[in-house]
């Protein structure tokens, strides 16, 4: 068991005969006593703000530990969001080609559609082409013929037109 400063002062020592003076004894001692105390009451100090820091170092453990579970736990967040934007880009990727391919496929078939159409069109106007040549040709035959000369030949009197309508407006 540690010495008290009580225990300093309340020590008796026996005297012999030549021994020490006792005044320088007792003063020594109070000195001792004193120094004891600082020591003692320095001590508890030491204890208490020991103790302080050791709550504070326990406390900050504890933040960091909080904190590096934290920071696990964002890491595993941020790669997690990660991935489903990966995911979510090749999924966009994938429609986007599947878009793509289908818009080229329907140009395709349409510019197909229209290229036949236009040969049909082609077709349709060497057609009505020729028709109309022939028709204009057939019209030119008729004009040239001779028939229309003959035709001129003819000469009607105006009294005979008549006489023949009022014969058959009587008829009727």
């Amino acid at each position: 068991m540690p010495l008290t400063p009580l225990d300093i002062h309340n020590k008796e020592f026996s005297k012999g005969f030549r021994g020490y003076d006792e005044d320088e004894v007792n003063e020594f001692l109070d000195q001792v006593i004193k120094d004891y105390e600082i020591i003692i009451r320095e001590k508890k100090e030491l204890e208490e703000r020991l103790s302080d820091l050791n709550e504070r170092i326990s406390h900050f453990n504890t933040i960091e530990e909080t904190l590096n579970k934290s920071i696990v736990v964002a890491q595993e967040a941020a790669e997690e969001v990660k991935r489903n934007a990966q995911k979510e880009a090749k999924l966009i990727i994938r429609e986007a080609e599947k878009n793509a391919d289908r818009i080229v496929n329907e140009s395709l078939s349409k510019a197909r559609k229209i290229a036949i159409d236009i040969e049909d069109l082609k077709k349709q106007s060497k057609v009505f082409r020729t028709r109309f040549k022939m028709l204009i040709e057939a019209q030119l035959d008729m004009l040239n013929n001779d028939d229309w000369d003959h035709l001129m030949e003819y000469e009607l009197d105006s009294t005979e037109l008549k006489s023949s309508k009022e014969e058959e407006d009587s008829l009727a």
